[in-house]
């Protein structure tokens, strides 16, 4: 299977920074602007970002895009801000072999101040009959020196390439660091449990999906498998926004969805995806389904999850729920145990991926499909009283504001950030990087 985000080739000529930065202002509800702030060519900026976006502290915006690139495999981004306007710059374009290729995950920055991230294929091995790499994680280093042009490259190296059988296959999501510097992250598939057991195959010898930690030493990282799925306990982790990477509480246990898998609920080989808990023990760790999604009423194909600082789990699904389209939920830690709460259930299609939550405790997230034009939304749900109420910031209508957005990112200002995967003010089709203001 040949990872791919459009079934044409993607073609573009790149243009300068000052035609690629589209400012196309959109008024919303409540003195909200919708912007875009950079429309994809499908050349060397890149084309068909899947992951969301990572702020730094002076303002700058970090991503990912999966395809385009000077070799057409994607390319790592930078928005800088400048005046009343932003200058694009790419900071690593992926090769394929041996730095990887396709990078379908955001980026984050790790305890040394290095960009961190995976690509889904490329990198040194590959699987068996295939003609991809099985994919790598990544270490993107600032320049040493000061670099006054527009484009500054940064230093890559491989911390990990995947072999794709017992390793696992195609990571993908975000990573997370521990206090200690490690490294967490999920695979896609691979993993020791293969068709003729489980009845998970991807690629290769098959495989339902990894969760696995990284430690630094002194001449590298360490690659430990944590936890294998075998469809049963969840199946295919963590893939853009329809699956999810891993949370990590204060006591160092790991949170995370599947979108598949779960004892085979509603027929067939797999259900309709798990909330899972990975607990460290001695000499491994343990596993415990925090909720099996039925299809029915709480959702079906759950995203991502996220914390508020009473320690409670948020996410959505991309589908089932009162009205088909789609489910908000709340964990809450309780006893020891949790309750599973539904929130609200959308309409239409294409629900929810990875939610963002501020400090008084609203959260805002993206719709892949929902909206007035079916091309998306950007969303936020705050309670009141303990009734939790759903307002629609914004419609695309994927023309030159985009089509299908993925993850948002908060600033302190509380301006909102995201991409999306298709869309835009040329022909490439190739997606947008937009913002909202208050």
């Amino acid at each position: 299977m040949k990872f791919t985000t459009s079934n044409a080739v993607v073609a573009g000529v790149w243009v300068t920074v000052s035609l690629a930065i589209c400012v196309s202002l959109m008024p919303l509800a409540h003195a909200q602007t919708f912007s875009v702030i950079h429309t994809f060519t499908g050349g060397a900026d890149g084309a068909t970002p899947l992951a969301g976006l990572t702020l730094d502290r002076a303002g700058n915006i970090y991503g990912t895009a999966s395809n385009g690139g000077a070799s057409r495999v994607g390319t790592v981004y930078r928005l800088k801000p400048s005046g009343s306007g932003w200058i694009f710059g790419v900071l690593h374009a992926f090769t394929d072999v041996p730095d990887g290729s396709y990078p379908v995950g955001g980026v984050i920055f790790g305890p040394d101040g290095a960009l961190y991230g995976t690509t889904f294929y490329g990198g040194s091995y590959c699987v068996p009959d295939t003609d991809q790499g099985c994919g790598t994680v990544f270490r993107l280093s600032p320049p040493a020196t000061f670099c006054r042009s527009v484009s500054c490259p940064w230093t890559e190296n491989v911390v990990y390439s995947f072999q794709g059988y017992g390793d696992g296959t195609d990571p993908s999501g975000d990573l997370v660091f521990d206090p200690q510097g490690n490294a967490y992250g999920t695979t896609y598939s691979g993993g020791a449990y293969n068709q003729f057991l489980h009845g998970c195959l991807q690629r290769g010898d098959g495989g339902c999906g990894t969760v696995y930690q990284l430690t630094p030493t002194g001449s590298g990282w360490t690659h430990n498998v944590l936890y294998q799925f075998d469809g049963q306990t969840g199946a295919y982790p963590g893939i853009g926004t329809t699956g999810s990477d891993v949370k990590l509480d204060q006591f160092g246990n790991l949170y995370g969805t599947t979108p598949q898998g779960g004892l085979g609920i509603g027929g067939g080989n797999y259900g309709y995806g798990v909330i899972y808990e990975l607990t460290p023990s001695t000499g491994y760790w343990a596993e415990n389904i925090l909720h099996y999604f039925t299809g029915g009423d709480d959702g079906a194909f759950p995203g991502g999850l996220t914390f508020d600082r009473a320690g409670n789990l948020y996410g959505g699904t991309g589908s089932g729920g009162l009205n088909g389209g789609g489910t908000f939920y709340e964990l809450m830690s309780s006893m020891g145990g949790w309750n599973f709460n539904l929130l609200y259930s959308l309409s239409g299609s294409g629900g929810p991926g990875d939610l963002t939550m501020d400090g008084t405790g609203i959260i805002y997230g993206a719709t892949y499909g929902e909206g007035a034009y079916g091309y998306g939304t950007v969303f936020k749900l705050s309670q009141s009283d303990g009734v939790w109420t759903y307002q629609d910031l914004y419609d695309f209508t994927g023309g030159s504001d985009g089509a299908h957005p993925s993850n948002v990112a908060l600033d302190a200002s509380g301006n909102l950030y995201g991409t999306t995967t298709a869309g835009g003010s040329n022909q490439c089709n190739c997606g947008v990087v937009w913002e909202i203001t208050p």
